[in-house]
């Protein structure tokens, strides 16, 4: 069975203050609900502390050398866009099962004075490419420096697509396999 829709559903309401801007005209989102890989974008606040910001609506793309990511729906309102526009760069951490509820719970731990990674039982690593941490349990780390913004609706600036420039990526050995890698070489240079 399938249901329709041709306006925003009743159940559709806000969890908390916030929760549902900038997709109250537009619930199309929230229905579809087309599944998005889920990461952790991570950075240094302001103030010295870990951020930590979790993010699921992205799309990655390879161009010409370069390798762009594009995170859909940014608040710029939160601390994860606030540590981009100040440093230029984040990290994407990637992460498996065993960490997810870990990695959940920096939604809980996102104060300002908080180190957002530690304070929710990850490690926190130094990044290779750029001045920003890396979640060390993660089996893939995207590192980005920060290339343009765009207002997702013309008129509302709270909610913007950021494209990022991924500068190092760091694989886990037991994600990225040798002779995986060399069989994909193979085809890309076929292709």
């Amino acid at each position: 069975m399938k249901k329709y829709f041709t306006s925003k559903p009743a159940e559709l309401e806000p969890r908390w203050p916030g929760d549902l801007e900038g997709i109250e005209s537009s619930w199309h989102d929230a229905v579809a609900d087309i599944p998005t890989p889920l990461f952790v974008v991570t950075g240094w606040k302001s103030n010295g502390k870990e951020n930590a910001c979790l993010q699921s609506r992205a799309a990655f793309s390879a161009s010409y050398g370069d390798y762009t990511c594009i995170l859909g729906w940014v608040r710029t309102a939160g601390h994860m866009y606030k540590s981009l526009k100040e440093t230029g760069c984040c990290v994407l951490n990637f992460f498996s099962s065993d960490i997810h509820d870990k990695c959940f719970d920096t939604i809980k731990n996102n104060d300002f004075d908080t180190d957002e990674i530690t304070a929710s039982g990850l490690t926190a690593e130094k990044a290779e490419s750029v001045n920003a941490p890396r979640i060390k349990e993660c089996f893939l780390n995207i590192e980005c420096e920060y290339l343009w913004e765009h207002e997702l609706t013309p008129g509302y600036p709270s909610l913007v697509v950021v494209a990022l420039k991924a500068v190092g990526i760091c694989v886990d050995d037991e994600y990225h396999k040798a002779e995986d890698k060399k069989s994909w070489l193979e085809w890309i240079g076929r292709h």
